[in-house]
């Protein structure tokens, strides 16, 4: 029964911090399940360690423990959870299942092996031998440091509650001091029925928590308190058992730096990315920009507005502005409103973005969507906002964000205080440095600095030159120009030539479109979209080789960084609803990644400065030119042109509304994975004169009323 296709009034308010492991979730449902969550007023937390309730698919005690200590969870048994395997299917009305076989040692390894986040970038995450050999013998071995032995005497998990019985309602009491670790199916069956099931039904595992050490974070510089990521416990010296101490300085100085030399054990990318997950978890732990807290969850005291007698006396008199209709009809996706350019709350937004850029390096997901969901709303709403009441009624903003608008209003300079944490935090600038470099996201600037321990570019091109990617070697040679804007009329210019470039290579037919922030509006762009096409099917097969060769052989084009023929390789079909290729996203059409300089140079005093010896003032630019197929280049322009968060609600409504696939090469219906023609192909006739054409019948294919791109910045 899939969770997404459920809707019901379920209250999870008096339920404690909520933890949904993410290992054999599809990402998909891993968002359906955290909405409904959010939905059901439940307590969402990305830190394990502030959770007392954990969701996940697993089905062993022993995994349930192996899932706790992985996270760094302080932990002993209670001895009462069964040490048989627990139905994935316990709940009311569900069918039971015959019990699960024991496996081999080979299966164990498999279901041992925990899926990674969603990385900023595509990474080979890839596990290697060592991983799983840990994992067996994680498997073997007592899991937890302060448990002396795996058996349990424990009884197999009560029978669920006769149907005229209400669920015990959850109580704190429930949880003090302990940890539960329930099978989804929980969640399944309490939103298929309208109200909470007995946890005790879905019982994993149940372990006693331990006080943890005391957080602590270092006041000294970046540089001088780098993160140890060795494997292997630590320990009080950074002499080996056995070594002979030296008694003087200058010995002992020797020492260390041949102790640092040594080189590191080898670890699987996938462990490396868990414990620089663990080391920025701990770095940016009780920080007011983030969601991790080291107090216990029941001992924080819940936040009140507060308001003076004459404020609400005045709110009370006050009416509201009339609210627009997608505010009274709750409407909670982005593509179903206009979100103009220029808000009349771009001030409070702005904290707002720089909060979800804190979250964003450091690995908040959760944090990042509901973030941008609420920027998005605000930034549609069409008047000046008063008071918190007003951010109440938006959909996708709650008390959260009505308490930091409420310090914002109070504020004397009109700053809240985690922004301003997150522009002075040392860490988070570097972090910042790092990912601005064009060709490394989030998790790999976390990488530069707990794995690699580098601390500014300098650091980058002396120890670690070599083992950039190409694309990130010319990110960080040319960083300073890639950060420069680039104004409209030089956006156009590039443009024009792409365009001759194209037509020049097949016929005057051809169609360049200019997406992106240019054709929402905006005044200066970071990079240059465009989008090629041409009412010819075969015209726009290999196309992107061809117009890049031409570029190249004029000058315009320095660097090739990436050139994908995806969809000239499929036959230039929509991507099929099930594939097998990794890391397809949104976009899996033809296109390639270039830095692009302006050619020929300009004159000074009447003489070309073009010629041998004589460098090209022009700054670099980064350009994307993608080839689109004429039968669905209305679903790339409406893709490539939205703001992230209308792309992303775009594909979301159409999942929940329509029970179809959205992507930019076009539309499939999740049932049957046929290929839903919107823009009118299938007869010549009624096929779509330009691409403009085919975005509006996009929209209205969808159900959408259609948005003119100044209408689609959602931040």
């Amino acid at each position: 029964m899939a969770i997404s296709s459920i809707s019901s009034k379920l209250d999870l308010s008096t339920f404690p911090n909520i933890y949904v492991l993410q290992a054999h979730v599809p990402v998909a449902e891993l968002h359906d399940i955290e909405q409904h969550l959010i939905k059901s007023g439940a307590s969402l937390t990305y830190d394990i360690r502030e959770a007392r309730l954990v969701l996940g698919y697993i089905s062993k005690p022993r995994r349930a423990k192996f899932e706790l200590q992985a996270r760094n969870v302080m932990f002993k048994p209670m001895g009462a959870s069964s040490p048989h395997a627990v139905s994935p299917t316990l709940g009311p009305g569900s069918p039971a299942l015959p019990p699960v076989k024991r496996r081999k040692l080979q299966d164990i390894e498999t279901d041992l092996m925990t899926d990674d986040s969603t990385a900023s970038e595509h990474e080979d995450s890839s596990s290697t031998g060592s991983q799983s050999k840990a994992a067996a013998e994680a498997e073997t071995e007592p899991l937890s440091q302060f448990s002396t032995s795996q058996a349990s005497t424990s009884q197999t998990i009560a029978s669920s509650p006769p149907p005229d019985q209400p669920p015990k309602s959850c109580t704190q009491g429930d949880f003090a001091n302990r940890v539960k670790v329930v099978n989804l199916q929980w969640l399944k069956d309490s939103v298929h029925l309208g109200q909470p099931q007995s946890i005790q039904n879905y019982l994993v595992y149940e372990a006693e928590l331990l006080p943890s050490q005391p957080a602590w974070r270092s006041t000294r510089s970046p540089a001088a308190e780098p993160v140890s990521l060795e494997a292997g416990p630590k320990t009080q010296s950074m002499f080996a058992p056995g070594d002979n101490i030296p008694r003087d300085i200058i010995d002992r100085a020797k020492a260390e730096a041949k102790s640092k030399s040594k080189p590191r054990t080898n670890l699987s990318r996938a462990a490396k990315r868990d414990r620089v997950s663990d080391a920025a978890k701990r770095d940016f732990l009780n920080r007011s920009f983030t969601s991790t807290t080291s107090q216990d969850p029941w001992s924080q005291r819940t936040r009140l507005l507060r308001q003076t007698t004459s404020e609400h006396e005045e709110g009370v008199s006050a009416t509201l502005p009339p609210m627009p209709d997608w505010v009274l009809q709750n409407k909670v996706y982005s593509c179903e409103r206009a979100t103009p350019l220029n808000s009349p709350n771009e001030a409070f937004i702005a904290q707002l973005k720089e909060i979800r850029t804190a979250r964003l390096l450091t690995n908040d997901e959760i944090g990042v969507r509901a973030y941008s969901t609420s920027i998005a709303s605000l930034a549609a709403y069409p008047h000046q906002i008063q008071n918190t009441g007003e951010i109440l009624a938006l959909p996708g903003c709650d008390q959260k964000i009505a308490h930091l608008f409420h310090e914002w209003q109070a504020s004397p300079d009109h700053r809240i205080q985690a922004a301003k944490d997150v522009a002075d935090d040392p860490v988070l600038k570097v972090l910042r440095l790092f990912y601005e470099i064009w060709g490394v996201g989030a998790t790999t600037a976390r990488e530069f600095y707990y794995e690699k321990r580098w601390r500014d570019l300098d650091d980058i091109v002396e120890f670690g030159w070599n083992s950039l990617s190409r694309v990130q070697q010319i990110g960080v040679k040319y960083y300073d120009e890639f950060l420069l804007k680039l104004p409209r009329a030089e956006v156009e210019t590039i443009a024009g030539v792409v365009r001759r470039h194209a037509q020049n290579v097949v016929d005057e037919r051809i169609q360049c479109v200019i997406v992106g922030g240019y054709r929402r509006g905006k005044a200066d762009s970071g990079d240059v979209d465009l989008i090629l096409s041409h009412p010819e099917q075969s015209a726009t097969a290999g196309l992107v080789d061809k117009v890049v060769r031409s570029l190249e052989q004029e000058g315009w084009i320095t660097h090739t960084l990436t050139l994908n023929l995806t969809n000239t390789k499929r036959g230039q079909e929509t991507l099929p609803f099930i594939t097998n290729t990794k890391g397809a996203g949104f976009d899996t059409l033809d296109k390639a990644l270039v830095v692009w300089q302006a050619q020929p140079f300009p004159k000074q005093g009447g003489n070309e400065m073009q010629g041998e010896g004589v460098k090209n003032p022009n700054p670099h630019r980064r350009v994307d030119i993608i080839i689109s197929p004429w039968r669905t280049v209305g679903c790339a322009v409406a893709g490539w042109t939205s703001g992230t968060t209308f792309q992303r609600d775009l594909r979301r409504y159409a999942k929940k509304v329509k029970g179809w696939k959205f992507d930019s090469s076009g539309v499939r219906e999740r049932g049957s994975g046929r290929w839903i023609d919107l823009e009118g192909w299938g007869n010549p006739r009624t096929r779509s004169k330009d691409p403009f054409e085919a975005e509006k019948r996009v929209f209205e294919g969808l159900g959408l009323q259609y948005r003119e791109p100044w209408d689609r910045c959602t931040g």
